[in-house]
């Protein structure tokens, strides 16, 4: 089984990108981000919204979407050398600390 953990994750994405050109620049990378926000907005929209796939639309998938949308986050916190992991992690802490009690009653 893959290695999953955000820190494989980066490793194993950047070892794919030095295999196939390099990353993209910076703005690049940021246009493809907000391209596939915008398709995994498409597909909520279709599945839980009012504007239903027309017949003619390929298929997708919200978590086929939501990947590559993380595929992309991934790329660009390794193009500016950012440790996503220890990033997220510290997400967590604030979440917990800061905002303990915050959305309960």
């Amino acid at each position: 089984m893959a290695d999953t953990r955000i820190h494989a994750l980066q490793h194993s994405i950047d070892q794919w990108i030095a295999d196939n050109g390099g990353y993209w620049d910076e703005m690049s990378l940021l246009a493809r981000l907000t391209e596939e926000v915008g398709e995994l907005a498409r597909e909520y929209n279709h599945q839980f919204g009012a504007k239903k796939k027309k017949t003619t639309e390929t298929e997708s998938s919200i978590a086929g979407e939501l990947a590559d949308v993380l595929w992309l986050v991934l790329c660009m916190a390794n193009q500016q050398g950012i440790d996503l992991e220890s990033a997220f992690e510290g997400v967590m802490t604030k979440l917990k600390v800061r905002d303990a009690g915050r959305f309960t009653d």
